[in-house]
């Protein structure tokens, strides 16, 4: 599913990350750096952009690869984490929570197994390999909740760190870019409307400075909340809302991943639409729908695809689990050409879903006939670099980065346009185009821009730009090496 917005032909100013020196654009502040992609999801980097539509794309599920085992006692599976590439034992690992709390491991990211590994503690499901880590004992880094974090030379032996947890409630991710040299924690906390998301970072993974909450639900989530409510009770195809009370919708951030790719941030924020009080009220009946944001300083968020979902509920009689309840994923794996997103997919919601009446000791008593394979861990695949794509039909669309210092010798783009093309030029620090391509179509994950007049590779170090033609096709970045 594609979803679609024009763009006008603006450029925004935006904040370098955090650490980094503010300046804007004009300034000189967009740099392209030798192999790093950029992406379209804002207009970081771009001086003029007409007659193209951008575009943000869905994920292809792939449907449950870790289901909870029933031999063991489990009946649901979560996690917060991703997994991670131990090069040394060959495998995949990741921790998951639900009965019993083992790692599992893989050799291909598909096909899981259970590994014996006690959890570093007992409120964590998010931990890391750190590749960048020059102690052994360190390697593997766990974020314990709210009870701190860990460190273990293995993923089996673990010592908790005596630095202070950060505070969040039931609900917290972390992850880790090597290249940037920065852990990212986001945690749950209060906001205007309920549940919102605090962010805290640290680049030796004791010393954390917390920024609080930087991106919560607003009165427009209200208002597109309702509409999303209306057509999910109206549609018998989706898992039904067992209790319904619009004195009580709300939507809030439940929970939201944020990772580092190529050259900004994403966040994938769970958006939980309350439907109705059940018997344990407080807690609401209700579902989560997947958005993405993105960030070039952590604080500041833009909403992505028209605040339309990137990650929605599949159909009652799909055989999925991601029915009802889905958290969305903590970073992205890299796999070739694609992007690998493993969430967690939950059939309903809560006790009041689940079970019916309640004793006065507070213990639930099962629905009959419930279902107890109730909550696994999904893969959802996308196109490398295929978060938003600037799209033109027959009429050539164009778009124009800002200037910089030329890096590389060599441009890469990644494109789709096998019934149209691309062509590329470049122009030198005074506006004169310098260099144009040969057109380019197919369907091109990375492909070299070959030069009919002049070549990038003249303007190396010196000031440049570049302008794109487009014609029926979908463009996705572009790099220098």
């Amino acid at each position: 599913m594609r979803l679609m917005h024009r763009i006008s032909a603006v450029a925004l100013v935006a904040i370098l990350s955090i650490g980094s020196t503010v300046t804007s654009a004009a300034d000189g502040s967009f740099k392209v750096t030798t192999g790093e992609r950029q992406l379209f999801l804002d207009d970081f980097g771009i001086e003029t952009i007409q007659d193209l539509d951008r575009t943000m794309h869905q994920p292809s599920k792939m449907g449950a690869v870790i289901r909870p085992n029933k031999f063991i006692g489990e009946e649901a599976v979560q996690t917060r984490g991703v997994p991670a590439w131990d090069p040394t034992e060959k495998l995949f690992k990741l921790w998951v929570s639900g009965s019993k709390n083992f790692c599992r491991t893989s050799p291909d990211g598909l096909h899981w197994s259970i590994a014996d590994y006690p959890r570093p503690g007992a409120e964590s499901v998010s931990v890391i390999y750190d590749s960048a880590e020059t102690d052994p004992s360190r390697r593997y880094k766990a974020d314990r909740g709210g009870g701190g974090f860990s460190v273990s030379p293995d993923g089996i032996h673990w010592t908790k760190l005596d630095v202070p947890g950060i505070p969040s409630s039931d609900e917290s991710n972390f992850s880790y870019n090597p290249k940037d040299g920065l852990f990212i924690h986001t945690g749950k906390r209060g906001g205007p409307h309920g549940r919102s998301v605090a962010l805290a970072t640290s680049r030796d993974f004791e010393t954390w400075t917390d920024y609080g909450v930087v991106f919560h639900a607003d009165d427009l989530d209200q208002e597109l909340g309702r509409e999303n409510i209306k057509t999910r009770l109206a549609d018998a195809t989706l898992e039904p809302m067992r209790y319904n009370d619009p004195g009580r919708y709300n939507v809030d951030v439940y929970n939201m991943g944020v990772f580092r790719y190529e050259g900004l941030y994403i966040g994938t924020p769970a958006l939980f639409h309350a439907t109705g009080p059940h018997p344990n009220y407080p807690n609401t009946d209700g579902f989560h729908l997947v958005q993405l944001v993105c960030s070039r300083n952590l604080k500041n968020w833009r909403r992505l695809g028209d605040r339309q979902m990137f990650i929605g509920p599949s159909r009652r009689d799909s055989g999925a689990y991601d029915l009802t309840q889905i958290i969305g994923p903590s970073n992205a794996v890299s796999r070739g050409d694609e992007l690998w997103f493993y969430y967690t997919g939950i059939k309903y919601r809560a006790a009041g879903s689940d079970y019916v009446g309640i004793y006065p000791a507070g213990k639930w008593i099962r629905r009959p006939g419930f279902d107890t394979d109730g909550g696994a861990i999904c893969l959802a695949v996308l196109r490398r670099d295929g978060f938003i794509s600037l799209d033109a039909t027959d009429a050539e669309g164009i778009v124009q980065t800002r200037p910089f210092a030329s890096p590389g010798s060599k441009l890469f783009v990644n494109v789709d346009a096998p019934k149209g093309n691309l062509r590329v030029e470049v122009l030198d620090g005074e506006g004169n185009v310098v260099a144009r391509s040969e057109p380019l179509s197919g369907d091109l994950l990375r492909e070299p821009v070959k030069w009919a007049k002049g070549n990038i590779a003249d303007l190396k170090g010196q000031t440049a730009s570049l302008r794109f033609t487009l014609r029926n096709g979908q463009f996705y970045s572009y790099w220098l090496e």
